[in-house]
């Protein structure tokens, strides 16, 4: 095998295992101030989030603690800043307990939002249906 060919499969090789190396990382930091309106909430969260714009995989990690009750469920919404309110984007399966990890396939109008910071993620709970921690995504 000659050098060229020995460099060249060696590139390759380590593009083929490169993978995730391109993943954007992402993170929310929930609390009950964040929510629009604002809870008394001493809850607290964070959302540990791997983005590959190339194939628009999100996966996440989303921890939380110190919530009024049992969580009920989570997502992510959008598109909205923070201070405003908007609907369902994507549910976070599993979230009834933490951590819950998991991952899926975004739309190109969700993945415009997620790069644009357009999106938060929001735990509820019995108490506070609408939402009792939340957290706006930003890089």
């Amino acid at each position: 095998m000659t050098k060229t060919m020995f460099a060249t499969l060696a590139l390759a090789t380590t593009v083929a295992f490169a993978g995730p190396a391109f993943a954007e990382k992402f993170k929310a930091t929930l609390n009950g101030k964040s929510e629009v309106p604002p809870n008394a909430s001493t809850g607290t969260g964070t959302a540990d989030i791997d983005y590959d714009p190339a194939s628009k995989k999100i996966s996440w990690k989303l921890t939380y603690s110190g919530l009024t009750g049992p969580a009920k469920a989570a997502h992510f919404h959008g598109p909205a800043e923070p201070g405003k309110n908007a609907g369902v984007v994507l549910a976070i399966p599993g979230a009834t307990k933490s951590p819950a990890e998991g991952s899926a396939t975004l739309t190109d109008a969700q993945a415009a939002e997620l790069e644009a910071g357009k999106l938060y993620v929001n735990v509820h709970t019995e108490a506070n249906p609408g939402g009792e921690i939340r957290g706006q995504v930003t890089k």
